[in-house]
């Protein structure tokens, strides 16, 4: 019988290569304090958005394919598959719009505390130890950034990212071979590709749903894999692949994570308002003017920003007219306008009541978005600055104006372990009450003592 070589697609060994050969030995003290602290905004983030519309859809799937040995929906005694438990809880993490966030100049960009959720999935049906899972969580970030820092083309969404990321996290948690990761990790990228227009012009609640697709597409593909499914060939370099029709350009992965080169995790940013990342840094410049007594008063607000923030979230009608709490949290004109109304933005500010607040409305039709070139190079700059000005003019003409950027309050600035803490309390504490939340957290920070993380589902159980 005549033996055939088959051709190797590069990517994919270099990537099932990485994920077989970290441990949690070759991972630095700051990546993996990174890694807790993620975690701990993650799930605290999931509390925040346990009540929303489209997380009890997908809760309520979830019961409708029980499974007593599976995995956990987190904040309830419901187990699932540990795929659908990994979009369930994938999608409440995203919802409340408090995931960390990337810049990195000409990368895709992304948020890649997605796969913190389905690889804890992952991890619990694998009764992993805070170890494996601390070590698959910078395994997840460590593929998401390399990808999102060498593809360019936004015509597909970053949750692809966030697929193939989980289902080599996932097939590390379950021990996969070395050819059985190769063939997990093409079939997360071969059958699965969001199209980009999950975030754009009128946005719909599948904003946050494309996370959880993502996260659940990832573990099953691990689940496939470790069954002994082969998946396609050349998933990244073939013909057909990803590289040309996907990505639209072909690279070279070179450097990954290790003792020598910095892991990507610690270039993530933790967000500190609950919205979209590029409007974050309008909000903290109208705080400075907020509250406005007489917003009625205002004759014109400006918004200066920067090229990205004006482009992606401060142009084309509908960010005036938001028909949805997705809309309205990727809108400077809205939340600038709640923010000046009510002193600052928080989960509440995206209710009914405030999306259909004629007051609201109408004073986001006063806004208009300007780009400022000097903040667009800030942006351009490493270390980044999100430099935003708001500027309120009055009926009497008197000018009200404050900017953000560029200090300790910056997105880009790292958040301290107690800013972290705080966050996480503000989500949980009502839900869980004081004591268990501390408890919480001081099982969280020590993760890595862990022996199994199955035991951090109960915990969350709602009573």
């Amino acid at each position: 019988m005549t033996h055939v070589t088959k051709p190797v697609d590069a990517i994919q060994h270099r990537l099932a290569d990485y994920a077989c050969n970290i441990t949690f030995d070759n991972i630095t003290p700051e990546a993996i304090r990174a890694a807790k602290a993620r975690v701990v905004d993650a799930l605290g983030a999931l509390m925040g958005g346990f009540f929303g519309e489209p997380c009890r859809i997908a809760r309520g799937l979830g019961a409708t394919m029980p499974d007593p040995a599976g995995v956990a929906i987190l904040g309830t005694r419901l187990k699932t598959a540990p795929d659908m438990a990994a979009y369930v809880n994938g999608l409440t993490a995203r919802y409340v719009e408090m995931s960390d966030i990337y810049h990195w100049p000409g990368s895709y960009e992304g948020h890649a505390s997605d796969v913190i959720s389905p690889i804890l999935a992952a991890a619990e049906h694998a009764h992993a130890s805070g170890r494996d899972f601390i070590t698959a969580v910078v395994l997840g970030y460590e593929i998401f950034l390399r990808i999102s820092d060498v593809v360019g083309n936004e015509n597909f969404d970053n949750t692809n990212f966030c697929g193939l990321a989980v289902a080599a996290a996932s097939g590390k948690l379950f021990g996969l071979s070395r050819e059985a990761m190769a063939h997990c990790i093409a079939m997360a990228v071969v059958p699965n590709n969001a199209l980009r227009q999950v975030r754009l012009g009128h946005i719909s609640m599948y904003k946050a749903a494309a996370s959880g697709h993502a996260g659940r597409a990832g573990v099953f593909a691990a689940l496939l894999a470790r069954a002994g499914m082969e998946g396609p060939h050349l998933p990244f370099e073939g013909k057909a692949g990803w590289c040309d029709h996907v990505a639209e350009r072909r690279f070279v992965l070179s450097a990954m994570g290790d003792l020598s080169t910095s892991f990507k995790i610690l270039d993530t940013r933790i967000k500190h308002r609950a919205a979209c990342g590029t409007v974050i840094s309008s909000i903290l410049a109208a705080e400075k003017i907020a509250p406005l007594r007489d917003f009625d008063n205002a004759r014109q607000v400006t918004v200066d920003v920067y090229k990205k923030a004006r482009d992606d979230v401060g142009s084309g009608e509908h960010r005036w007219s938001p028909q949805s709490r997705e809309a309205a949290d990727h809108s400077i004109p809205y939340v600038v306008a709640a923010t000046l109304m009510d002193g600052t933005v928080t989960p509440r500010s995206f209710n009914d009541a405030h999306l259909w607040n004629p007051d609201l409305r109408a004073l986001m039709q006063k806004i208009e978005v300007l780009e400022d070139p000097a903040f667009t190079a800030a942006y351009g700059r490493r270390p980044v600055e999100h430099r935003t000005r708001v500027t309120v003019v009055t009926a009497s003409g008197e000018r009200l104006s404050a900017e953000s950027g560029g200090d300790a309050d910056d997105q880009s600035s790292p958040k301290s372990d107690a800013q972290i803490e705080q966050k996480f309390r503000g989500f949980a504490e009502d839900l869980l009450g004081g004591k268990r939340v501390q408890s919480l957290l001081e099982r969280l920070w020590n993760l890595e003592g862990m022996r199994d993380v199955a035991t951090i589902a109960p915990d969350f159980v709602l009573d």
